[in-house]
């Protein structure tokens, strides 16, 4: 299948799941192989996507999940933009809410921008979020249970872990100032895993399993 590259699409919204298994869907489909990018890889990371994931004339899907909620990653992602446009991979951007600015930008590049909101305002926490609520917790039974569920419903680990981060993150700025210390130390293991599972030589998925039966609630 020939694809002509460049292409940016992005799925946005409250109903987070929707979205995630609309991209999903879209990803799966161009049947290209995938890199995935979340906000807890580094900056050098994101460059090398967004600047070819590919080798040796290959084509990639370049998936961009929750990036543009990091102040850091937001401003490379936009400046590449025009790199993307010319890549010959296609660029998937994964995005509950966007500022003014970064839609206007993200509009002026994406090919097709598909929203999805919960109906008046209201919110749901299923599926690959209640992760996130037990991570919070400190529930390492529900946690292990729903995570065992994500991987039968066929959820990537680089997208379980994006969601694991996403909680740790909004865990620390729901907090209170004395609470945040379990937070802090729940964002700073989580940016750390992908980064210790490829210098282990070990699989995403089998170094989230120990993370997640490790968790406490300390």
């Amino acid at each position: 299948m020939r694809y002509d590259g460049g292409m940016l699409y992005v799925y946005t919204g409250t109903d987070r799941e929707k979205s995630r298994a609309a991209m999903n869907a879209a990803v799966e489909k161009s049947g290209l192989k995938i890199v995935r990018i979340t906000d807890a890889h580094s900056l050098d990371d994101v460059r090398a996507g967004l600047q070819g994931a590919g080798m040796f004339g290959e084509q990639w899907a370049v998936v961009l999940d929750g990036v543009l909620c990091n102040d850091d990653l937001s401003r490379t992602v936009l400046g590449m933009m025009p790199v993307m446009k010319s890549s010959p991979d296609e660029f998937f951007i994964l995005e509950e809410k966007m500022d003014a600015v970064t839609k206007k930008t993200v509009g002026k590049y994406a090919e097709k921008i598909e929203v999805f909101d919960l109906p008046g305002g209201k919110k749901k926490d299923s599926g690959i979020f209640v992760l996130a609520d037990a991570l919070k917790r400190g529930d390492k039974k529900t946690l292990w249970v729903e995570y065992q569920r994500a991987l039968a419903r066929g959820d990537v680990p680089e997208a379980i872990h994006g969601v694991l981060f996403w909680g740790a993150k909004d865990m620390f700025l729901k907090s209170r100032p004395t609470e945040r210390g379990r937070a802090s130390r729940l964002i700073a293991s989580l940016a750390e895993l992908p980064h210790e599972a490829r210098r282990r030589g070990c699989d995403l998925e089998y170094a989230l399993e120990r993370y997640v039966l490790g968790i406490n609630k300390a």
